[in-house]
């Protein structure tokens, strides 16, 4: 069953252009993934420091492996400093 993930993140201004780096990263390696069918990276209109990822896997297996990637790991030993909050991550089914 495909896994439907949003996750929205909110940088801290002074590392805000860091972190756009580290994302558009995970993005690219992303995208290589087998069990990646979708991974988009959005910027709020807003809020130039919200960013907001709209990713569809194949599988919760697919998503397990995938958050167990290298560069997924380094990002989540960075976030706490260089987000201003702890991501928001939702984890839907579609419904027909």
């Amino acid at each position: 069953m495909k896994i439907y993930l949003t996750a929205i993140l909110k940088a801290n201004p002074v590392y805000r252009e860091e972190v756009i780096s580290v994302l558009q990263h995970m993005v690219k390696e992303s995208r290589k993934e087998a069990e990646c069918i979708q991974y988009d990276l959005h910027q709020s209109t807003a809020d130039e420091n919200q960013f907001i990822f709209y990713e569809i896997w194949e599988s919760r297996l697919g998503l397990d492996e995938h958050n167990q990637q290298p560069y997924i790991l380094s990002f989540g030993r960075i976030a706490e400093e260089k987000l201003q909050e702890i991501p928001q991550i939702y984890l839907m089914e579609k419904i027909a």
